[in-house]
């Protein structure tokens, strides 16, 4: 995430003024749901993303997925879809909840209501592929993953400033709880044979995000944490 927008915007939670993307999102919808009205789904996910207690699952994020989809786009086999399922991926996010893509899903089922039956399907199975629990059965879940997970490969900086509003959205957990739980995460992706599916994010991240999450496991086990992780 560039580090000038989490700044200029400190008073909106972190978040890219609502407005940025109105215009992307809505040449996008009409391109893939005709027939079906765009405001209020554009209306919903502005307010969602908007939430108080958020400051990492903002629009910032998907602006920073949006940045990493143009750069791959030419290699999406459903690059609309892709797009899609990238803006509502999160829309629904409960800190510690296992079904928010579950239901971000279904949010994005109920505003494409009257669309394109095959299209629908392939945003809900690219939504619910960034669970990152669920095997990924085409090209494209591939890459939405990689997606998702590149801003493990930013530098150094941003990788701890990402963690930091992280760790406010679970403000209700303990350092404990919610360290020993990260360290689990963290230690099931450096334990991967490659944290990238695709070829692409492999060499434009690998060696980073590999580097920025040893780093992070070695700084928590410093602090004590990780004895019974």
């Amino acid at each position: 995430m560039n580090e000038r927008f989490r700044h200029n915007n400190e008073n909106n939670n972190g978040c890219v003024s609502q407005g940025w993307g109105e215009a992307r999102f809505t040449a996008l919808w009409q391109r893939c749901l005709v027939a079906v009205p765009v405001a209020t789904s554009y209306a919903r996910l502005a307010m969602l993303y908007g939430e108080p207690m958020r400051r990492y699952h903002t629009f910032d994020h998907i602006q920073h997925c949006l940045q990493e989809f143009d750069a791959v786009v030419e290699q999406l086999e459903h690059a609309d879809a892709v797009e899609m399922a990238l803006w509502f991926h999160d829309a629904i996010y409960v800190p510690g909840a296992r079904d928010n893509e579950q239901r971000s899903a279904q949010l994005f089922r109920n505003c494409a209501v009257g669309g394109d039956a095959d299209f629908c399907q392939r945003v809900d199975d690219l939504i619910m592929a960034t669970t990152h629990r669920v095997p990924l059965r085409s090209h494209d879940q591939c890459f939405i993953v990689d997606i998702d997970l590149s801003s493990f490969g930013q530098p150094w900086t941003e990788f701890l400033y990402d963690g930091e509003d992280l760790r406010a959205e679970s403000a209700d957990l303990d350092d404990a709880g919610y360290y020993q739980s990260q360290l689990r995460f963290l230690n099931s992706l450096y334990q991967r044979p490659n944290l990238f599916q695709t070829t692409f994010f492999q060499a434009r991240y690998e060696q980073a995000a590999r580097t920025n999450i040893e780093r992070l496991i070695a700084r928590l086990r410093a602090c004590g944490y990780g004895s019974s992780a």
